[in-house]
């Protein structure tokens, strides 16, 4: 397993789909998760330590969390199956591990409230880590040109948002490809 952090929330312009990318803690390798607008949102929220009038359902899970004594540990990007992303959610409930299975964007928008480490395994790294290479130009201006594609600036829509939810394609967050 290898240690993340959540490079940036971003929103590409043409589409308005939006994606979180992490990086590796130890080197230039990025892995762009595709998620929600809520979902984004609350991270990106977090990250700029803006705290919304009414707990959003990540702040209301954390707080559940603590009244019942248990916290997060760590979140784990586990899994990249049928183009879906899957996470492990680690909470510690009275002394003892426990997993549970959850949405990357979820297990994220988690890790940011709670200040715990976000991991990704060798194997999801390996088939969608994003390595641009220094002697690669090329490879490079394309990574930087998809980056520039995207909205960097979600501090002016943080908090703000259709008036109804999004109806997602699918239950899970979309690989980059």
């Amino acid at each position: 397993m290898t240690q993340m952090v959540v490079e940036s929330v971003r929103v590409h312009m043409l589409s308005s789909q939006h994606v979180v990318i992490l990086k590796e803690s130890e080197r230039d390798r990025y892995l762009p998760i595709w998620i929600g607008p809520w979902e984004a949102n609350a991270i990106a929220m977090k990250l700029q330590g803006v705290s919304p009038e009414r707990p959003l359902t990540h702040d209301l899970f954390m707080q559940t969390l603590a009244a019942l004594g248990a916290s997060v540990q760590r979140v784990v990007v586990s899994d990249l199956a049928d183009e879906t992303y899957r996470a492990r959610l680690v909470l510690e409930i009275d002394g003892r591990m426990v997993e549970m299975d959850a949405r990357p964007s979820d297990a994220i928008a988690l890790a940011v409230r709670s200040a715990t480490p976000i991991y990704a395994t060798d194997e999801v790294l390996e088939r969608a880590g994003v390595t641009p290479e220094a002697d690669e130009d090329e490879k490079l201006s394309v990574f930087r040109e998809f980056i520039n594609s995207l909205d960097i600036d979600l501090e002016a829509g943080a908090g703000e948002g259709p008036s109804e939810p999004p109806r997602e394609p699918g239950s899970g967050e979309r690989r980059l490809d």
